[in-house]
């Protein structure tokens, strides 16, 4: 297949702005001349993640990583260059010639995970045509109805039907007349295994609930059974296990729509259940996601943070309710405290989903909007919960509890309304409540576990401020002095005319390091068909992660605008001095390997006579050792 032209990649490179696509998966916000985020490749407490929106690159500070628009794509979602490319170019409404569409299409068919993605796919198509088209789904088809999902609704989230047991093997029939390989099968959690190694449907008389992932490719399946009962054997909801595709703890219900909504809403709302997502959906609310289980995990607290910066927490008004929305609260407090979090109670008894059947979706819209707290506000009614607030020992134990989690907010206005509200509701002396609030240590957890919780959805200034780091207090790599000169030169280098000629014009001159002499050498070829430099361009010429950390973090170097003789001598006199001739000798016997793999005759020729003088002045300062 043809190879896609430096040309076409520029031009769908240039189409798009690196900010609004990376803005689809990380939150970002302008800090001097970046824009910084939580780095969705590493746990980030405190944002690491930079992105250039001058020069169209990302870096992070704390892994490294970095890379242009088509770098992000490859390296969040696992895609390959090609496809890289023509997301890009779909974003851009820019059409493809066809025989590099094909290409592109053919690298992520032919990979084990594109396959897998591709087989689940069908395997939704399937159940969907069965839930809405054969006699076999009607049963399934009457239930979601009954239960107020309408057929759009059925549509959008690809909702279908496996049929009972007693019926046919359908979705082995459909793999195998498609001639799946039967190993692909196998590691696909589709399908399980008898003791001959004959395979079975795993799913049979459920409705199939699509679990995708966030390009909105299935990955998973939950099915719920259809059953008046479920039994030890046959559990309400089966899901799909873990595969090389699906990995439940890094998994979110609906978040590929989600995401979208919550880039114009600011927040996410986490709900129990994906029927309660759907239904919430249904009615407008589209910024729900769901927990592959009612335990949060850190992974997907790592997810919401890097997308919003705050969570909704709307679970059950019943007890297991309450006391998930306990655990989810910790969780979001032990690992992301920066996060807002704010508590949705429904009355007790009722989940959201029964509450739109019941009252509609005007009223739970309104609902969720007119009833929220913050964890404090949760903590100080959840502590109450069982307790006989009349009994004098009771009533000590609750206020004691109550001034523990009022010790660990930060703000001294903040403690003093919650220290009112208590005084006003038992009838006690708020003077009595601060002295006591006063023998109380903060609780060993963050100091900011409260004071992020307690605003609203847009953080004041200040405070953005103070969850915002500093780039220079960031990890950045230590360079050593050569290294420091080096990555200096590439920069006087890239940015001046007359450093290029002052370094192709100086005989024997070599980068001392080989990642830094063969990265001047791309350098240097770019330059025979560009007269500007561009960081982002010359970032899809790069395959070696060591050479795209140097180029990025020479693109941040801040230097004078008049580069100095001086300063490109002092450089030079470095690198010379500094690096032994036989670690020369090794960075430019790399370029010389690179030429000649390149079958450039000109450019080998030249090292060739470089390294030939290299050598030579190494054998003159052995002879000179001898004597």
């Amino acid at each position: 297949m043809a190879r896609i032209p430096n040309e076409l990649i520029d031009q769908i490179r240039d189409s798009v702005n690196i900010v609004d696509v990376i803005s689809q998966d990380v939150q970002l916000k302008k800090q001097g001349k970046n824009l910084m985020g939580h780095c969705p490749f590493h746990r980030d407490d405190t944002p690491s993640f930079a992105v250039n929106e001058q020069k169209q690159f990302f870096y992070c500070f704390s892994c490294h990583r970095s890379g242009n628009v088509f770098g992000f794509l490859q390296q969040l979602h696992n895609l390959s260059f090609p496809d890289a490319v023509r997301q890009v170019a779909e974003m851009s409404n820019i059409t493809l010639p066809t025989q590099y569409v094909s290409e592109n299409h053919q690298s992520v068919d032919n990979s084990p995970k594109g396959q897998l993605t591709k087989l689940h796919d069908q395997a939704a198509k399937l159940y969907h045509h069965l839930l809405v088209n054969t006699e076999a789904g009607e049963k399934a088809l009457h239930y979601l109805t009954k239960r107020g999902v309408s057929r759009k609704l059925i549509d959008q989230f690809d909702l279908g039907y496996a049929v009972e047991q007693s019926d046919e093997e359908v979705l082995l029939e459909y793999a195998q007349k498609q001639q799946i390989d039967y190993q692909l099968l196998r590691q696909s959690g589709l399908f399980t295994e008898d003791q001959q190694g004959n395979l079975h449907d795993r799913f049979h008389g459920r409705i199939m609930y699509p679990i995708k992932n966030e390009n909105g490719h299935v990955i998973a399946f939950s099915g719920r059974i259809l059953a008046p009962k479920a039994t030890q054997n046959e559990p309400k909801y089966m899901n799909s296990p873990e595969t090389p595709i699906f990995n439940k703890r890094r998994t979110l219900f609906n978040l590929d729509l989600a995401k979208k909504d919550a880039r114009q809403s600011g927040s996410l709302t986490l709900f129990e259940g994906f029927m309660d997502v759907i239904a919430a959906f249904g009615v407008g609310v589209k910024n729900g996601i769901a927990s592959m289980g009612t335990n949060l995990t850190e992974e997907q607290i790592q997810i919401i943070q890097r997308i919003t910066s705050q969570v909704n927490i709307c679970y059950d008004g019943d007890d297991p309710g309450q006391n998930a929305i306990n655990r989810a609260v910790q969780m979001f407090t032990d690992n992301a405290p920066r996060l807002g979090v704010k508590i949705i109670q429904l009355p007790a008894g009722i989940d959201p989903d029964e509450y739109v059947q019941k009252y509609g979706g005007i009223k739970f819209s309104d609902y969720l909007s007119q009833n929220t707290e913050n964890s404090v506000e949760f903590h100080l009614k959840y502590l109450q919960r069982g307790l006989n607030l009349k009994n004098q020992d009771e009533l000590m134990g609750y206020l004691n509890a109550a001034l523990q989690v009022i010790a660990g907010v930060s703000e001294p206005v903040a403690q003093d309304l919650y220290l009112q509200k208590l005084a006003t509701k038992f009838g006690l002396d708020k003077t009595s409540l601060v002295n006591q609030l006063a023998k109380i240590q903060p609780p060993s957890r963050p100091a900011q576990s409260y004071q992020f919780s307690n605003r609203q959805s847009r953080p004041d200034r200040n405070e953005a401020r103070r969850s915002q780091p500093s780039v220079q207090m960031t990890t950045q790599p230590l360079l050593s002095k050569l290294q420091s000169a080096e990555q200096r030169l590439l920069k006087y280098y890239v940015l001046d005319e007359g450093v290029r000629k002052r370094l192709h014009g100086q005989e024997g001159f070599s980068f001392a390091d080989v990642a830094y002499q063969q990265l001047y050498q791309k350098i240097t070829e770019y330059f025979v068909d560009h007269t500007e430099f561009s960081t982002a361009a010359m970032l899809d010429r790069i395959d070696n992660p060591e050479q795209q950390q140097i180029l990025t973090q020479m693109a941040e170097l801040s230097i004078d605008d008049n580069i100095s003789d001086d300063a490109v001598n002092d450089c030079i006199r470095v690198i010379i001095n500094e690096a032994p001739l036989d670690q020369q000798i090794a960075a430019k016997r790399a370029a010389l390997d690179e030429a000649a793999m390149m079958n450039d005759q000109e450019l080998t020729t030249k090292l060739a006579t470089e390294l030939v003088n290299l050598y030579q002045q190494q054998q003159q300062m052995k002879t000179e050792e001898i004597n």
